[in-house]
Order: C-alpha cells, then structure tokens, then sequence
C-alpha cells in the first residue's frame, strides 16, 4: 500500500527536460559533467537517491530541498530511493565545529521510522517510477569490521579524504576529530556503491556541504566498478543579508507540526524578505516558471502588497502540512490581525499562534494591567492604566473600558488575546 503522497502538478511544459527545470529553479550549485547529466536526466529513467540521517526527530527545511528536488525528478519519469541512514546515523556526519554526541542505537531506530514516514509522503509508490524505501543498515550490519576494512577502506586514500572540506574543518579545529566520524564518509560511499549494485543506482543529490561524502560514493564506484555516476549538491540557502536560512533565533524550522507548528512554519513563510522570496517560489514550490515570473513583477511593482510572500506561504504550508492545516493557520493569521472570528478558530491552532507571540500563563480573574505588564505589553502598572484610560487595550477583540477588568480566558482553549494599539499581541494562557 503506497504512502499519502503530496500533490503536485506534473513536470513544467516549458522546459524541455527537467535538468533545465532544476538549474532554473537554481538547484544545481555543483555537480558531476553537467552535459552528461543533463543528457542521462534527458532519457530514459533513472534510479537516484538521496539519504536522510536520523540526527533528530524530524527533517526540517534544508531536507525539504532535497524532497521536493526528489519528487521533481520523480514526476519527470525518474524512480526515487529514499535512504535513511540506520547506521550513518549511529555515527554521525562530521560537524565543521565539534564531535557529534552520539545517540543510542534504540533513539535511531526510532528516528529512522519518523523520518521514512516524513521521506515517504513526498514520493510516490505506484506506477512505473514508483519510489523504494532503503536503510542502510541492511547492508553495513552484517559486514565485518575486517570485511569492511578489506573490501571497502582499501579504496579509500587517506590524502583524499583530509581533504575534505568537513574532515579538513576539524583537524584544524581544537575539537580535532574522532576516527569514528572521520569513516563517515567511507561509509556514504559504501552506500552510493550497494545502491548501484543492486538497483542501478546512476544519481545521488544532497546539499553542496555535503560534496565530500557525495564524491566519495562516485569515486568509490569508479575504482570498484569502473562505472561513472553522478552527484548533484544544491545550494545551501541562506537569505539575501547572508544569514543562514531555515534558523530561527537559533532553531530549526522543522516539517514535524508538533515541534514547529503549522501557524509557525506559515508565518515563517509569510516573512520572507522581497530580496529572497521570488528565489524562494522557484526552489520550495510547484508553481510554473510563468506564475513565479509574474510573482517576480508584482515584488518590483507593488512590493506593498507581498503577494508573493502570501502565495509562498500558501504553497510550501500546503505541501508540508495539508490543506486544513493550512487553512487554520491562515483562519489564526486574520484573524489575530483583526480580519476574522477568533472564537472561530479551533483550540489547537490558537494556542500554537499564541506561543509565538509573546504570553503569559494567569490564573482566571487576574487584572489586565498585570497581564499587560507580564507579557512585557507594557513597562508597568502605571503605563498599564494610562494605554486603559486612552482607550489603547482590547482583549479578545473587546476594548477594555477600566484598569479593574479581568482576564478570563474566554476563547477556545481557555486563552485570551491581549492588544496594546494596533500591532502590539501577547497571548494570555488562563487557568
């Protein structure tokens, strides 16, 4: 029984294949021979994989380039592997700062199965391009550590791997690096090379950092097998002012709606600078080059009206969460802004737009001057009164008319709205 898959409309007519597709979506930032690949993603299918390491709980947005570049491919005839990593896992991708804490093998296993249900709602299991699901311990379990070290490492040249732009990061580093995260990437090869043995495997992608390893599969299969296969790294992305992108005050966006919600992740999209967000259309939705270009006139003409932020929101929310979640969060959007019915809202919704804004946990009958200083609305009580006695404080769409009303919770979920002017929102948690 196939997945739930995510809708999309097929493959942009206008291109003529979808190698030009993805490098005007500006998904090619390095690759194997360019004319090659364009040539092989020109004929008749391929397989192709990406892999997917169980570091956390959840994917989160610089993996959804990599899914939604894989569902590209698919719908262009091509036949997906989704791979995640068992035992990549267990070991860990270098980080360019310091050692990775290692998990325990029962936290992987467990994040090996929600990622492959987070990987498998992007791919489609029927039809003649229909997707597999891999995991790599199948094949790096049972080997040996002598089996290993003959079959494989003898391939490896230590000069080559120093190189590397991660490993190269470490040792000159004050973490230095570990032997264990060093064979990380003997151990992508490995896998690039049992992909190709048993399914024909001509084409892995994965992000531009992880060059390194991606090459260390094509090298690896080379010398093995004397065959030349490909890799595709997109571009890391990062927003027009550098600042790397898909962080939030330090935290991931993730594509699991129980760590990042999905009024969150809709406003996460929603703010997208004019300088990033026409980029942002290509790489994170379906839209057709002539619907984004005509995007692209509307942020030159009338920016004002960030209708492309709009219609980006829209879009990638719909494919990560669905439409009815997408809908609530947009139903919370209006109406926390004045455009809609918050008593309307479902509790489950408002409570997570509530949390990003600022908030306070009250109990029932506490005054609203102290609700306005503990959600930081105001400075003090004093302040408090007089944004009361100007007419300036509306709670739960009401003006609040003396300093001696009450919070009382009365929205769904026993929560309030606290509004100081016209732009100032805190959310009230009200026990």
């Amino acid at each position: 029984m196939s997945a739930e898959t995510v809708a999309v409309p097929a493959i942009d007519p206008t291109f003529d294949n979808v190698w030009d597709e993805i490098v005007w979506r500006g998904l090619i930032h390095v690759s194997t021979d360019r004319d090659a690949l364009r040539e092989l993603l020109s004929g008749p299918p391929i397989v192709y994989y990406c892999g997917f390491d169980p570091t956390a709980p959840s994917l989160h947005l610089g993996h959804l380039v990599q899914l939604l570049l894989m569902r590209r491919l698919q719908l262009a005839g091509h036949r997906p592997l989704g791979l995640v990593g068992g035992s990549t896992g267990l070991i860990g991708d270098p980080r360019p700062t310091a050692e990775r804490t290692l998990n325990t093998r029962e936290t992987v296993a467990d994040w090996v199965a929600k990622l492959r249900s987070q990987v498998e709602r992007y791919l489609s299991f029927e039809g003649d391009s229909a997707a597999r699901m891999v995991n790599n311990l199948d094949w790096t379990a049972p080997l040996s550590a002598i089996d290993f070290l003959r079959e494989i490492g003898k391939h490896f040249r230590v000069g080559t791997m120093l190189k590397k732009d991660a490993v190269s990061a470490r040792l000159n580093s004050d973490a230095g690096i570990s032997y264990t995260e060093f064979s990380y990437q003997i151990l992508q090869g490995l896998d690039y090379l049992e992909l190709h043995r048993q399914y024909g495997c001509m084409l892995q992608t994965g992000g531009s950092d992880q060059w390194g390893n991606l090459t260390s599969g094509t090298d690896l299969i080379h010398r093995v097998e004397g065959t030349s296969v490909h890799a595709i790294g997109t571009p890391l992305i990062t927003n027009s002012d550098g600042t790397k992108f898909g962080k939030s005050e330090g935290n991931a966006i993730w594509i699991d709606g129980e760590l990042t919600s999905p009024y969150a992740f809709y406003q996460f999209w929603l703010n997208t600078d004019d300088a990033d967000v026409v980029e942002r259309l290509k790489v994170f939705t379906f839209l057709s080059r002539a619907e984004i270009e005509g995007y692209e006139r509307l942020v030159a003409d009338e920016p004002f009206r960030r209708a492309a932020q709009k219609r980006l929101a829209l879009e990638v929310t719909t494919t990560v969460h669905g439409q009815d979640a997408t809908a609530a969060a947009v139903a919370a959007s209006e109406a926390l802004f004045g455009r809609g019915d918050l008593a309307a809202l479902d509790a489950r919704t408002l409570a997570s737009a509530l949390r990003e804004l600022p908030h306070a946990e009250l109990a029932s009958g506490t005054p609203v001057v102290q609700a306005l200083v503990d959600t930081g609305l105001v400075s003090s009580a004093s302040e408090a009164r007089r944004a009361i006695a100007q007419g300036g404080v509306s709670i739960d769409g009401e003006k609040v008319g003396s300093d001696e009303a009450t919070v009382e919770g009365s929205l769904p979920g026993g929560v309030s709205v606290l509004r100081r002017g016209k732009k100032a929102l805190a959310g009230l948690f009200v026990s």
